[in-house]
């Protein structure tokens, strides 16, 4: 018996698609190490803008993306997304790498 399939119905098959199809969520723990209220968004859900030292588990539904911004000032909104694996531990930390702008911050993965 043999057992063949259409290569072109897996064309438009992306990411977020596949996440869906395999299980629908993933589980991910955020932390803000910084100073700042941080505004962000998981899968379009806006957060409650924790507080510096808060810690928040989400269950995802939609892909695991997540949208913050990346100036600590709250006068001032720069967006940056990523897409978040299941099972990750995220912190929001001060970014290192642009020492001439202290209020910026960005998300990196420690476990």
């Amino acid at each position: 018996m043999s057992i063949s399939a259409n290569p072109d119905l897996f064309v438009d098959l992306n990411q977020k698609d596949a996440e869906t199809i395999s299980g629908g969520y993933e589980v991910f723990t955020i932390r803000n190490k910084t100073k700042y209220n941080v505004h962000y968004f998981v899968d379009g859900k806006l957060t409650k803008f924790p507080k510096p030292g808060s810690s928040s588990v989400w269950t995802a539904y939609k892909g695991g993306i997540i949208k913050f911004d990346i100036d600590g000032r709250n006068n001032y909104k720069l967006w940056k997304k990523y897409n978040l694996a299941n099972g990750g531990v995220y912190e929001f930390k001060d970014n290192k790498s642009t020492p001439g702008n202290p209020y910026d911050i960005d998300l990196y993965r420690v476990a």
